[in-house]
């Protein structure tokens, strides 16, 4: 659970240097690589979030509605760090 948590932080941030950083680096100052190194290594971060995601899952640590949760919020700003903050706070509980 504890990798969960760190990939969701990961993701998250990732997401955000894409959005806040790369994307006016290309646009305001035409550096258009970048996006391509921050991009890959964001679309790295999702697919491994999503793979420990539903590992976790399989393994019974979150329930199917909160790896789909977990989906929905790395496709939102800041989703990833309310998922890990809200859903999987309350599932350490369990």
């Amino acid at each position: 659970m504890t990798f969960l948590r760190l990939m969701a932080l990961l993701e998250g941030s990732s997401l955000l240097l894409l959005l806040f950083v790369a994307m006016p680096l290309k646009y305001q100052f035409g550096m258009p690589e970048v996006v391509s190194w921050v991009g890959q290594l964001h679309g790295a971060l999702f697919v491994i979030f999503n793979i420990v995601l539903i590992y976790n899952v399989f393994k019974g640590r979150i329930t199917e509605m909160q790896s789909f949760i977990g989906l929905l919020a790395s496709l939102i700003p800041f989703g990833t760090f309310v998922y890990k903050a809200k859903v999987l706070k309350v599932s350490k509980t369990q």
